[in-house]
């Protein structure tokens, strides 16, 4: 028996085949996504519907189409679905159709006291075997066989011993609470799936086929093309402004990469540090508002915090993560000689703002909806529905019906691994309410760090990297914010701080080896070693494995306390993380020894701290290291030009 391929990376985080219908698959498919998409933004609006019934017809739709678009395997058959793609597909509409009728029963029982029939354990079970699927082909099996770690976990964990036991729990019940209630598959990661993420993910996808990520590019091109290293600062630029409205780093480096990776090859960068660049900078555009990504609308009703709140705190460490790859990118290009865009490469700033600047007003529209205190949900609508203004003044960006049909379609299409994942972390959470696991998990975790802050912030880091190996970011913030994030509060972090640390990590953990999705996704374009990419990756993404623990410990980082606090520790974490790209690049305005490096990488660090200590005794460091060299610059500038 070869167990070579069970073995492979590839293997376990691959998904099924793609597939985008054509022909006659095209006038089936395409209608049923509309009427998916057109029931998803209706009853998110102004339609009043129970939480439940909303996720078990979103859950219906979208999984019928991820059968019919998504093959079981790697290598299925792309151009069409194959005969257990339908039945699963007609499964699916069946399990809506079935609870659709049953809603308003399921909905007014009382759990665990009004039991099951024999329907609703056989349409449960399908409801379970489906969700597993449905991961399966959109996720991979690394997060499908997480999910049944912890089902076995729920079934036979009374037979366990010690403090990880718990009582017994019954096929029925199972299948009830994960089932039959909110707390479960139909909870609040597919509910946030079927409103807030359905929104903009709309957003983006209409934002794209009006040539919206066409302009981010060029205005990227064209305010830093002409610098050394033009087309990693273009990259660095477009990867996160698209990154913003698109909310996954996988789509970013495949729509943003396929542009940015070649050109840098062109100009002398490794494909390996070329693909880095782009994982980097289309990894942190899942943290930068106001959109940021599925996983922050989560946040909203996980961690019970507005999501303007939410958006305020990340505003900081977002800069600081992009200040800190623009830095290690630009001394990194001056290290390498690598030079810029040719002229020909470069968009006319004004000409490119003429053509396309009307497309920052709906980002705008967005900000201030969200500071007026909009509901996600509506401030996805009110961004759409700007895109859709600013596009019609153009003939060049303007879309038809059909071309509107489509965006809703690709839509639908785009959230299957969504919802598959957010069901199947419905599916665990589930679990993780019936065992009160916990609880337990917080025992074993104090009994390692000994309830003190520091191992214990280094551990959830840890831990949140490894449930995220292989899955979608909004999974590895739900799993590793069941767990973690009650330890954390209790060791007195405030509840924003204790999330916004989790989801940090939850995203990073797309690009951190030995499982990196988007590092995957890059080695394609850049034909380099996907390890070696993500190995890259993680050094020009540095400033993010830093950030959650300085705004942990200075919650100024979060925009929390006086104003001018807030000010002093933006500019000395700037500077801080400045030092220290200098330092991991080895470069300032020539070669840095060793020594060198080792003293800017401490000052920059004390100046990252949130302590006036430590930011004095960095800012003496920094200074008699890098003070000659920058009055060099001044002088041969400012002084004495001649």
């Amino acid at each position: 028996m070869n167990l070579r391929p069970l073995l492979s990376v590839s293997t376990w985080f691959s998904v099924g085949a793609r597939r985008r219908p054509e022909g006659i698959y095209y006038w089936v498919f395409t209608p049923f996504a509309v009427a998916v998409g057109l029931y998803v933004i209706s009853a998110a609006t102004f339609i009043i519907i129970a939480p439940w019934t909303l996720t078990v017809l979103f859950f219906s739709g979208i999984a019928a189409l991820g059968f019919l678009t998504t093959g079981a395997f790697e290598h299925s058959i792309s151009t069409r679905p194959t005969v257990i793609d339908i039945v699963l597909a007609l499964l699916s509409v069946a399990v809506g159709i079935y609870f659709g009728f049953q809603a308003s029963e399921i909905v007014e029982r009382i759990v665990l006291l009004d039991e099951l029939t024999t329907w609703n354990i056989f349409f449960g079970t399908l409801v379970f075997v489906l969700t597993l699927e449905v991961t399966r082909r959109s996720t991979g099996l690394g997060l499908t066989a997480l999910v049944l770690i912890f089902v076995f976990y729920n079934l036979w964990g009374d037979q366990l011993s010690g403090v990880l036991q718990h009582g017994e729990i019954d096929y029925a019940h199972f299948i009830e609470i994960t089932v039959f209630t909110t707390d479960g598959i139909f909870g609040l990661p597919l509910r946030v799936a079927a409103t807030y993420a359905f929104m903009f993910v709309m957003f983006g996808t209409l934002l794209q086929a009006c040539k919206g990520g066409e302009f981010f590019f060029n205005f990227a091109a064209a305010i830093a093309g002409r610098h050394p290293g033009g087309p990693a600062k273009v990259a660095v630029i477009s990867s996160g402004m698209y990154g913003m409205v698109s909310g996954s780093p996988t789509s970013d480096v495949v729509t943003t990469g396929s542009i940015t990776i070649p050109i840098m090859r062109r100009l002398g960068y490794r494909g390996a540090h070329a693909g880095a660049i782009e994982v980097a900078a289309s990894t942190g555009g899942s943290i930068v508002p106001p959109v940021l990504g599925t996983a922050a609308f989560i946040m909203v009703d996980f961690a019970g915090v507005e999501y303007r709140d939410i958006a305020i705190a990340a505003l900081i460490p977002a800069i600081l993560y992009y200040v800190s790859i623009y830095s290690q990118v630009h001394f990194s290009s001056l290290r390498l000689g690598l030079g810029s865009l040719s002229e020909e490469q470069i968009p006319r700033f004004i000409a490119t703002m003429r053509n396309g600047g009307l497309f920052f007003v709906p980002l705008i529209v967005l900000t201030v909806a969200l500071l007026k205190g909009y509901t996600p949900t509506m401030v996805g609508v009110f961004g759409s529905f700007t895109v859709l203004v600013v596009a019609m003044l153009k003939s060049e960006t303007r879309i038809g019906l059909l071309n509107l049909f489509n965006v809703l379609s690709e839509t639908c299409y785009r959230m299957v691994p969504v919802a598959g994942a957010c069901a199947a972390a419905g599916l665990v959470i589930g679990g993780i309410t019936m065992t009160g696991l916990a609880g337990k998990f917080a025992h074993v975790v104090y009994g390692i760090t000994d309830a003190q802050m520091l191992p214990t912030l280094a551990l959830t880091a840890v831990v949140t990297i490894v449930l995220g190996m292989g899955m979608p970011t909004p999974s590895a913030y739900i799993l590793a914010a069941a767990l973690m994030t009650p330890i954390l509060t209790k060791l007195g972090i405030p509840t924003m701080g204790a999330h916004m640390f989790v989801l940090y990590y939850a995203v990073m953990s797309a690009l951190t080896p030995p499982v990196a999705v988007a590092a995957y996704a890059a080695s394609s374009i850049a034909e380099d070693n996907p390890l070696y990419i993500a190995l890259l990756a993680v050094k020009f993404a540095l400033a993010a494995f830093i950030i959650p623990f300085a705004f942990i410990f200075g919650p100024e980082l979060l925009m929390v306390g006086a104003a001018t606090s807030i000010l002093f520790s933006l500019v000395t974490a700037i500077v801080g993380l400045i030092v220290i790209a200098s330092a991991v690049e080895g470069y300032f305005t020539e070669p840095l020894s060793f020594f060198t490096r080792i003293i800017l990488a401490i000052g920059g660090l004390a100046l990252v701290a949130p302590n006036i200590l430590a930011g004095g005794i960095g800012f003496i460091l920094v200074t008699i290291v890098l003070g000659p060299p920058i009055y060099k610059i001044i002088y041969s500038k400012y002084i004495n030009p001649s």
